[in-house]
């Protein structure tokens, strides 16, 4: 039942990505919209304290906000999981998990689960970038190695920022996500 209403309420590449308002680590409400009033470009991550998969990529999404934060785009992480199921993914511990990580992109809290299931998020971490008009450009992937960071043939989130700050078509649009499971409630 859930996948079926998340098939219908998922937001393909090309379609506008749903706003959003979401309390973040700062204790500030952020708005998607607001976000596209400053920036060419945002990378909606979906993510998690505890996933394997996140914990894999938290240095490379770091270099990739630090690379392109001066060039018009950021990242926006958001975390999902239902956290009275798991406990690990509570607001505090996004806090504490963003202080240990020293993260350098804001971190979202979707209780609720709204945003997700607007996008049509599966997995942690997926990826949604939407360029300024507020159009998904590119979801999936950010590379096509989560073990290994030296190994990575495919940097698709940069490549994908970096044609969208070109004015260039974005190959591929899509990739199919890879990671844990998002953890949605019951």
């Amino acid at each position: 039942m859930i996948m079926s209403l998340m098939e219908k309420s998922s937001t393909p590449v090309g379609s506008y990505a749903p706003d959003f308002e979401l309390l973040s680590i700062d204790d500030q409400v952020h708005h998607l919209s607001r976000y596209l009033e400053k920036w060419q470009g945002v990378g909606v991550i979906f993510m998690s304290n505890q996933c394997p998969y996140v914990l894999s990529y938290i240095d490379r999404l770091k270099e990739i906000q630090a690379q392109f934060q001066d060039r018009g785009v950021t990242i926006v992480g958001i975390n999902a999981n239902d956290a009275s199921q798991y406990p690990e993914d509570s607001f505090q511990n996004m806090k504490q998990f963003a202080r240990e990580k020293q993260l350098n992109f804001p971190y979202l809290w979707d209780p609720t689960q709204d945003v997700a299931q607007g996008f049509g998020a599966e997995k942690t971490p997926e990826v949604f970038l939407i360029d300024r008009m507020g159009i998904v450009c590119y979801s999936g992937q950010i590379d096509d190695n989560p073990q290994e960071p030296k190994a990575v043939q495919v940097p698709y989130l940069y490549n994908a920022i970096s044609a969208l700050l070109s004015q260039e078509k974005v190959l591929p649009k899509s990739t199919p996500p890879i990671g844990s499971p998002l953890r949605w409630r019951n």
